[in-house]
């Protein structure tokens, strides 16, 4: 996998050359000391994956990260930062992870993994086709595409495409997707507002991707189950059970 770095740090970008090398045969192609030029080193050397700091002077790793998902082939996206409060810029980016300096090895070979994992299954980003000049800024999605969850003092990305089912517990929200469960803390209504095209309600504490579900399952004890792909059963509650029947029919 071909890597580019993005940081205006000398010591920054030596410490990530040296996580990469323990962490195997991963090929850093470039470096690049801020946004502008990690852009053109990302136009001629097509990395497959883009290591990029936020606070960079000029354009900034957001800004960056926008226009390199217009380009053909749009490399992944890893943000490398020392502030945790871009977090929900990146979303807009659609980065496949958040990492908090200083880097650690474990972290980053859980990005490298996962940004793996995408291109066997042909999940690069959703993005256009024709590249976007150097000059002009992507516009943001007008929603997010990632969720962010909290791990162990660092912040990792979850796509929306990848969520199963969001649970209700106490004042988290728990996100069960592909790769496990993860914690939120956003308001399970404000998450069922936002994404209501995607997720619908099955119980005053639980939504539910409408792709997953196959199955509604009336067990002895009369309760109604919704069945995911994966098998797992989902408690339906009396109140939402109409107006799931209707959603499905509509399917």
């Amino acid at each position: 996998m071909k890597i580019l770095i993005a940081d205006d740090e000398p010591l920054a970008r030596g410490r990530l050359r040296s996580l990469l090398s323990e962490l195997g045969a991963d090929e850093v192609v470039g470096e690049a000391e801020n946004g502008r030029e990690a852009l053109e080193l990302a136009e001629r050397l097509r990395p497959d994956l883009v290591l990029l700091d936020i606070a960079m002077p000029g354009l900034d790793g957001i800004a960056t990260a926008r226009q390199l998902a217009g380009m053909p082939g749009m490399p992944a996206v890893v943000f490398c930062t020392a502030y945790d409060q871009h977090a929900l810029s990146a979303y807009d980016a659609a980065a496949i992870d958040y990492l908090l300096k200083p880097v650690r090895a474990e972290r980053l070979g859980e990005a490298l993994a996962r940004v793996r994992t995408r291109r066997l299954d042909g999940h690069r980003h959703d993005g256009a086709g024709d590249a976007m000049p150097l000059d002009g800024v992507a516009q943001a999605p007008s929603r997010r595409q990632h969720l962010c969850a909290r791990l162990r003092g660092t912040l990792r990305m979850i796509a929306i495409e990848d969520v199963r089912y969001l649970q209700a517990e106490e004042k988290y929200v728990v996100v069960h997707h592909g790769r496990g469960e993860d914690l939120v803390e956003e308001p399970l209504k404000a998450l069922e507002q936002e994404f209501r095209d995607r997720f619908v309600r099955i119980h005053r504490n639980c939504l539910v991707a409408r792709s997953q579900i196959v199955e509604l399952r009336r067990g002895a004890d009369a309760r109604v189950k919704a069945v995911l792909r994966d098998g797992t059963p989902l408690e339906v509650s009396r109140r939402c059970l109409p107006g799931l029947r209707e959603e499905l029919r509509n399917l």
